[in-house]
């Protein structure tokens, strides 16, 4: 009688090339995504070696963190992003891999682009020189970032050197409240376990309150598995996640679509199979959440407070106060009212089709507040289109916020567009680190609708007060 597997074992096993005793196993990987910042020393790399791409038609390429998000038409101003773009053109000119640049109906963040292209599909091995790869696992594949010096090995081989990760199951069950998306889930869950709790674990996430969420709310959360130190995150696939590969342009069609479903329904956790680590929560017990430090597990309820000294054990009090000082707030303070400069709503957690609906249902009607700039950035050209075809162009338009094109945009300072130092932006991003939106800029972790409240009212509001 087989022993009951988890879902993670059963894709990370039928993956193994070569398993080595007391040493890393070769995993063959479906899915290559690369961009334009950690691929460059991979491709000197194979050009010192004499070797081509393995196989190009498992590499997807696309420019995302370093591209303008305004006049995309134009030469890219800045001179180091303008050399890592035109670095990967002539790479990927090359080497043979199509690249979906600027200019191209593709082109996007990403790990937008994968599963809205259905090139992300369940039960894949998908790496990518990017961190926040775990975004695919919310189609039930095992999805990780790697480092440049394993871009390489993986454009070389197709297989990559990988110590198996340790199993962590994370069950949410219960009715989310008003005002509560997928964002708050996981920023609950890495304030309850911190920044670290999950590191050297690959961590499913299952319950019916997972269960109950669309694609794009899922992808928000296996997104985020990385910043509380995990090597990725996944859910099992199900109908829900069958009817959004439905049709999308490189997904099987036809009867191969029907065989494929056969084959991801089987992509489960058997009953009795063990993790690790089980960690238990309830939705009711989610408010909408916002961070108030500068690593995404300092995060709390809107409306409760920054944690006092005494709440803070000794040997992380150091840390603490340098984090309160560089935000420029105080031990015990509530953040509802506490002004803001900037709005960026966008970033490969946030920037789908679905979270622009949502801020445009929100601000219908409604403008955004004096001295607060507001930005949103869709993660690709298709959401671009999408929203400019629903009208939610308009609706942007007539609040006063600001519709970009796509890119990375302001989640990190890699672009033109940075928050100035000492301003504090409401961010539907992935990281709150110090500079990560721009030398000195300050930054709070919100899910869209929360920050849409505060494009509307210039301040941190709680928008269970607004809905």
């Amino acid at each position: 009688m087989n022993q009951p597997t988890t879902l993670f074992d059963k894709i990370w096993d039928a993956h193994v090339v070569k398993a080595m005793d007391g040493g890393p196993d070769a995993v063959f990987i479906d899915r290559h995504f690369i961009h334009e910042v950690t691929s460059p020393q991979a491709f000197d790399g194979l050009r010192k070696r004499g070797i081509g791409v393995f196989n190009i038609n498992r590499t997807t390429a696309t420019a995302d963190h370093n591209v303008p998000t305004k006049d995309q038409h134009l030469p890219i101003k800045e001179a180091l992003s303008r050399h890592q773009v035109e670095t990967l053109r002539k790479n990927c000119a090359e080497f043979g891999i199509e690249l979906y640049d600027l200019g191209h109906p593709f082109q996007g963040i990403v790990h937008i682009i994968g599963p809205e292209l259905g090139l992300t599909l369940p039960g894949m091995t998908i790496v990518c020189g990017d961190s926040h790869t775990s975004t695919h696992g919310a189609l039930g594949n095992v999805a990780f970032g790697i480092g440049t010096s394993e871009v390489e090995q993986v454009l070389a081989t197709q297989c990559i050197l990988q110590y198996k990760p340790k199993r962590m199951r994370i069950n949410i069950n219960g009715q989310l409240g008003k005002g509560v998306s997928s964002k708050d889930i996981i920023l609950y869950i890495i304030s309850k376990i911190s920044a670290s709790g999950a590191t050297g674990y690959f961590v499913e996430y299952a319950g019916d309150t997972i269960r109950g969420l669309s694609m794009e709310a899922r992808m928000t959360i296996c997104n985020m598995s990385i910043e509380m130190g995990a090597r990725g995150g996944l859910i099992a696939p199900d109908e829900t996640t069958f009817e959004y590969i439905k049709g999308r342009r490189f997904a099987p069609q036809g009867e191969a679509f029907d065989q494929a479903v056969e084959h991801w329904r089987t992509l489960k956790t058997d009953e009795g199979a063990e993790f690790d680590v089980e960690l238990n929560y309830k939705a009711e017990d989610i408010g909408p959440m916002i961070t108030y430090g500068t690593n995404p597990g300092m995060g709390i309820s809107v409306d409760s407070h920054v944690p006092n000294l005494s709440e803070i054990p000794q040997s992380e009090l150091t840390s603490y106060t340098k984090s309160l000082a560089y935000m420029g707030l105080e031990p015990g303070m509530e953040l509802v009212g506490k002004p803001v400069d900037y709005v960026f709503i966008g970033s490969c957690t946030n920037a789908r089709i679905e979270d622009l609906r949502t801020v445009a249902d929100f601000v219908k009607g409604k403008k955004k507040a004096d001295g607060v700039e507001v930005w949103i950035v869709p993660g690709s050209v298709q959401v671009s289109n999408q929203a400019k075809s629903e009208g939610l162009d308009q609706v942007f338009l007539e609040a006063g916020f600001e519709l970009r094109e796509p890119g990375c945009s302001a989640c990190l300072g890699m672009n033109e567009d940075k928050v100035p130092a000492g301003k504090y932006c409401i961010s539907t991003s992935n990281r709150n680190f110090e500079g990560r939106q721009g030398p000195g800029a300050r930054t709070f972790l919100a899910s869209p609708i929360m920050a849409a409240a505060a494009a509307v009212t210039g301040k941190v509001t709680d928008v269970r007060e607004l809905v």
